[in-house]
C-alpha cells in the first residue's frame, strides 16, 4: 500500500508517522497552536476550503480529522486543496481520537491505526486524491437537496428574522462615522490576501473605512493596515489586533449573550456589544448600511452556494439574506485579484521611454546651449572620423 505521507515529504521509521499533535473541535482555534511538523487532530465534517488553506498554511505532518471530510452532502473542497499540497489526511478516525490531548506523541502506520504510546487510540482512512475526486463527484448529484434544506432554511429565518429585511437594524452607536464613506470589510476568506494586495490602490485613494471580522482584522494588520473597526464574536481575533486602537464591537447572540465579551474586557477594552441572529460578516455589514454608508466593499465573504454551504445551514441563510438587503450598496472583490492585476504593462513602458526621449530631443532643440554642445560634438566626432580614415 503506497504511503500518503511520502508526498509531504515524510520519513517516519519503520513504515510509521509520527509527531506530536493539536487537538481541537473548532479548525480555526487549532491554527493558532499548530506548529509546523505536528499533527492536526481535528472534528471537521466537510472540512472546507478556508479551513483547509489555514491548516496547509502551517505546515503540518498529517491532518486525523474525527469526522468525514466529505460526507457527500455537497461537494466541498477542502480535502482536495489538503492532499494536493502534500499534507497527508487521516479521515473518519471517530470521536476516540479527539480525547487525545495537546503535546501527546502519536504513530499512525500506513493502515491508519493510530496509537498514543501502546494503546490504540483510534483508525481511520487515508484520503487519497482519486478517492477524494470520487466522492465530491458523487456529491454533486446531492445538490439538489441541499438546495431544497437551503430554501428551508431560509424560508425558516425569514420567519424568524423578518425585521432584518423589513425594518431598519437598531445600530450601536460608534465612535468612527460612516455616513456616505465607502467601507472596506475584511472577512479572512478565500482568496483575501491576494484581493487586500490588489485593492491596495483603492485604500490609499478612497480611505474607506476598515472593518476586520474576527480573524480579517488580524488580515489588515497583515497587509499594512490598521482596522477602523473590529466585529465579531472574538474567537480568532488576536490580542494583538484587539489592541491596535480599533473600535471593537462584541457580536452577541439575539437574546443578549456575548460570549467573546469577557476576552476583550479582560484586555482592559470596554467593546460596543451588538445582538443579531446573523454570522459576524453580516452584522458587520448591516452596521455599515444602517449607519448610512455610500458603498460596502467584501473581501473574503461567502458569495458561492457551496461557500454559503460550508458555513453550516444555520448561518448560510442570514448571509445569503443579508445580501439581499445590502445589494444595492455591496461591491464583492472575490476574485479582483485575478481580474486586476497591478503593474506597468510593457506596451505602457515603451510609450514612456518614448515620450522621455522626444522631450529631450525637442529641449535640446530650443535650447541654445544644448545647440551649441550638439554643433561641437557633431563636428568634433567628423574630425576624429576624418583623422582616422587619413591613416589609411
Amino acid at each position: 500500500m503506497s504511503r500518503p505521507w511520502r508526498r509531504a515529504g515524510q520519513q517516519p521509521r519503520e513504515g510509521e508517522l509520527t509527531g506530536v499533535v493539536r487537538v481541537d473541535a473548532r479548525t480555526k482555534r487549532l491554527v493558532k497552536r499548530l506548529r509546523a511538523g505536528e499533527i492536526a487532530v481535528i472534528d471537521h465534517e466537510d472540512l472546507d476550503r478556508v479551513g483547509a488553506e489555514t491548516l496547509v498554511a502551517c505546515r503540518p505532518a498529517a491532518v486525523v480529522n474525527a469526522g468525514r471530510s466529505v460526507s457527500g452532502r455537497y461537494p466541498t473542497a477542502g480535502p482536495a486543496i489538503l492532499v494536493e499540497a502534500g499534507v497527508p489526511l487521516l479521515d473518519a478516525a471517530g470521536p476516540e481520537v479527539m480525547l487525545l490531548r495537546d503535546g501527546d506523541r502519536l504513530r499512525i502506520d500506513d493502515q491508519g491505526v493510530c496509537r498514543s504510546g501502546e494503546r490504540e487510540v483510534a483508525r481511520g482512512e487515508w484520503l487519497a486524491e482519486e478517492e477524494i475526486r470520487k466522492r465530491i463527484e458523487a456529491a454533486k448529484d446531492n445538490l439538489a437537496a441541499a438546495l431544497e434544506d437551503f430554501t428551508a432554511n431560509t424560508l425558516s429565518f425569514v420567519r424568524q428574522e423578518r425585521d432584518l429585511l423589513l425594518e431598519g437594524q437598531a445600530i450601536p452607536t460608534l465612535r468612527t462615522p460612516m455616513r456616505d464613506q465607502q467601507v472596506l470589510v475584511v472577512v479572512r476568506g478565500h482568496d483575501y490576501r491576494q484581493d487586500l494586495e490588489t485593492l491596495r490602490g483603492y485604500v490609499r485613494e478612497y480611505r474607506p473605512v476598515l472593518i476586520g471580522v474576527d480573524g480579517g482584522a488580524d488580515a489588515l494588520l497583515e497587509a499594512g493596515f490598521k482596522p477602523d473597526i473590529i466585529v465579531g464574536d472574538m474567537d480568532s481575533v488576536s490580542s494583538q489586533a484587539l489592541g491596535c486602537g480599533a473600535e471593537v464591537v462584541v457580536h452577541a447572540y439575539a437574546d443578549g449573550r456575548a460570549p467573546g465579551l469577557e476576552r476583550v474586557q479582560d484586555l482592559g477594552i470596554e467593546p460596543v456589544v451588538f445582538p443579531g441572529g446573523g454570522l459576524s460578516q453580516d452584522m458587520a455589514m448591516l452596521l455599515a448600511y444602517e449607519a448610512g454608508c455610500d458603498l460596502i466593499v467584501a473581501v473574503g465573504a461567502q458569495s458561492s452556494l457551496v461557500e454559503l454551504l460550508d458555513k453550516g445551514r444555520k448561518g448560510m441563510a442570514s448571509t445569503f439574506l443579508v445580501r439581499l438587503k445590502v445589494g444595492n450598496k455591496l461591491v464583492d472583490a472575490r476574485g479582483v485579484n485575478r481580474l486586476y492585476r497591478q503593474g506597468v504593462r510593457r506596451g505602457d513602458l515603451a510609450m514612456l521611454v518614448l515620450a522621455a526621449l522626444v522631450a529631450m530631443l525637442v529641449f535640446s532643440l530650443v535650447s541654445e546651449p544644448l545647440r551649441l554642445f550638439w554643433k561641437d560634438l557633431f563636428y568634433l566626432g567628423k574630425d576624429v572620423l576624418y583623422r582616422i580614415t587619413s591613416l589609411f
